[in-house]
């Protein structure tokens, strides 16, 4: 039986380098990972709007009102920003409702030392966002500035290290997507495996070697899955080249592995039930979509899990990663009753 088993695997494999939509799907995924690093900026310009003004600066013009010592406007002019001065509030009011600047400042100094710095923005949502994105670092600069006038010195805004939201990118999207991507591809091609054996009708002659429908079923799947590891595996090894680091990357792979085989069982089942590749593959696409909804409101979803592994952190362990093994048991034992339809 071993023997037959491996000779379906061996088939199909190779069948695949001959799939040219394949091997495109594989190559965008090496493009991907071989390139992280510079991937990184552009595509976290669209991620975070506050990078594309670190990055390029801004002409953002913003107006300061009752500064006496224009430290206030050297932070900002060296944030990208085009400050204008004004000498009263009137003034700036006029010119904000005029358009010659989008936003100002104020900073009346009090009686007792202190001061209160007000920031008036436009009624627009999206550009008041980014303005406050952009003005946060100089008004937090100025605070050190103020604090170390007073003999304070706090000086958090000079931590050292990439922005959060790049960490947010890198291990909450990036990694997933490339350690998640393959599983999808892989569920799409068990669909494939399978109904090309129905609809060229092969599947009887297949199935006289000495092969049960269901460890037939099995040696597409296993095919499938071992694609998509070996493209988990070269993926976690260029992200390691492009200097990212990722802890557990032995749970990160046995968590790739039952998520494909997960999609991929569930594929098959599509496979078996309608044995048609277009209903398959829609289906194959619900499931998908109803499996992250499900997996988000259970709070096990394997997103999470996977970002929690490769960041290291000391709550979740091998006990997260076995869930989805009961899961792919559960998904195989449905795969075992339907793979009788295919003997009708």
């Amino acid at each position: 039986m071993i023997f037959p088993f491996l000779a379906v695997v061996k088939k199909e494999l190779i069948s695949v380098f001959r799939d040219r939509t394949i091997i495109i799907s594989v190559l965008i995924q090496l493009f991907i990972a071989s390139f992280s690093s510079g991937l990184l900026l552009g595509m976290l310009s669209l991620y975070d709007a506050d990078t594309i003004m670190r990055v390029s600066g801004a002409g953002f013009k913003i107006g300061v009102v009752g500064e006496s010592d224009g430290v206030l406007a050297s932070y900002m002019t060296d944030r990208g920003l085009s400050v204008t001065e004004f000498s009263s509030l009137t003034d700036a009011q006029n010119a904000f409702y005029s358009g010659q600047i989008l936003a100002f400042v104020t900073m009346p100094q009090s009686g007792d030392g202190l001061t209160e710095i007000s920031l008036y923005l436009p009624e627009s949502d999206a550009v008041s966002s980014l303005i406050r994105m952009v003005i946060q670092e100089p008004l937090k600069q100025y605070e050190n500035y103020l604090r170390a006038q007073n003999g304070i010195e706090v000086r958090y805004a000079d931590l050292a290290g990439k922005p959060a939201v790049s960490f947010e990118f890198v291990y909450s999207v990036l990694i997933p997507m490339l350690m998640f991507f393959p599983a999808f591809v892989a569920g799409s091609m068990s669909i494939d495996m399978m109904t090309e054996e129905i609809e060229n009708k092969t599947l009887q002659t297949l199935l006289s070697a000495p092969l049960t429908v269901s460890g037939m079923v099995s040696a597409k799947i296993v095919a499938a899955v071992l694609l998509a590891i070996t493209q988990c595996v070269a993926w976690l090894g260029l992200l390691h080249l492009n200097g990212i680091a990722i802890q557990n990357i032995g749970w990160i792979l046995v968590l790739a592995l039952f998520i494909a085989g997960i999609t991929s069982t569930a594929a098959a089942i599509s496979a078996s039930f309608f044995q048609d590749r277009e209903r398959s593959q829609f289906i194959y696409s619900l499931f998908l979509l109803a499996g992250v909804g499900v997996s988000t409101m259970l709070r096990i979803s394997p997103i999470t899990t996977l970002s929690r592994l490769a960041i290291g952190d000391a709550y979740t362990n091998g006990w997260n990663v076995m869930v989805f093994a009961v899961i792919l048991a559960g998904v195989y034992w449905v795969l075992l009753r339907i793979s009788r339809r295919l003997m009708k």
